[in-house]
């Protein structure tokens, strides 16, 4: 099965019943329907942005290691929950100069969520990145890439942009080497890459497969000319 045919099955298997118009704008990278969102930069130099959702986790202080060595800027999409739980490892984030985003609190699938269940998932989870990083986050992306109604609201309410992605690399499910392959070959000047230091609410993950994959990523895309950018330094043009 490719894998536009897979994520449109996960994306049925989500927002089945729902009009086409409202399904494409829930999932589409491009969508605005639900609130301002990016899902590359302009592209005017080289430069590319590597991103990764779901922590902070135990495995986090590993993949800043090598990030530092590498000395590869980053962008941190954390749930609230993950924050809480591990406040040390969100601060070492944001101490070694990587950006932080918004990912909601506890990664949940937005479609046909209330408009306050949303406002909560975001509010709580600002409020915590500030209170243990001391850190106001400016970007959010959606768990899973699902928006739904009321998320805009939310951005306009806690000033944030949304960002999805060029390429995503599917490095829950993949081996290292796919995930790599993947996502050299769909890299471009401007692109977001999304990646994962977490796994949804999943305490101790495993990101083996991630992180040899980020060490075959990097040097190639460094190789070819690359620059590693936050998103917001991305965007900047």
């Amino acid at each position: 099965m490719s894998v536009s045919r897979a994520l449109g099955f996960t994306a049925g298997a989500v927002l089945g019943g729902l009009s086409a118009a409202s399904a494409y704008g829930s999932v589409s990278k491009s969508s605005q329907m639900f609130g301002p969102s990016v899902y590359r930069g302009p592209g005017t130099r080289k430069s590319i942005a590597l991103t990764f959702d779901d922590g902070p986790s135990e495995s986090t202080p590993d993949l800043l290691e090598y990030l530092e060595k590498e000395g590869v800027a980053a962008t941190f999409f954390q749930c609230g929950m993950h924050v809480k739980r591990l406040p040390h490892v969100a601060g070492q984030v944001a101490a070694a100069g990587h950006e932080i985003g918004n990912h909601s609190y506890s990664h949940p699938k937005l479609p046909f969520k209330s408009r306050e269940f949303i406002r909560q998932e975001f509010s709580e989870t600002q409020r915590v990145i500030l209170a243990e990083t001391g850190v106001t986050p400016m970007l959010m992306r959606a768990p899973y890439g699902f928006r739904w109604w009321g998320l805009r609201e939310v951005q306009e309410q806690l000033l944030l942009l949304g960002v999805m992605w060029t390429v995503i690399g599917f490095d829950w499910r993949w081996p290292a080497d796919k995930i790599s392959g993947y996502v050299l070959g769909r890299s471009s000047p401007g692109g977001i890459v999304c990646l994962h230091d977490g796994r949804g609410t999943n305490i101790r993950p495993n990101i083996g497969n991630t992180m040899a994959a980020v060490r075959e990523i990097v040097p190639r895309l460094r190789d070819k000319g690359y620059r590693f950018e936050t998103v917001s330094g991305l965007l900047e043009g």
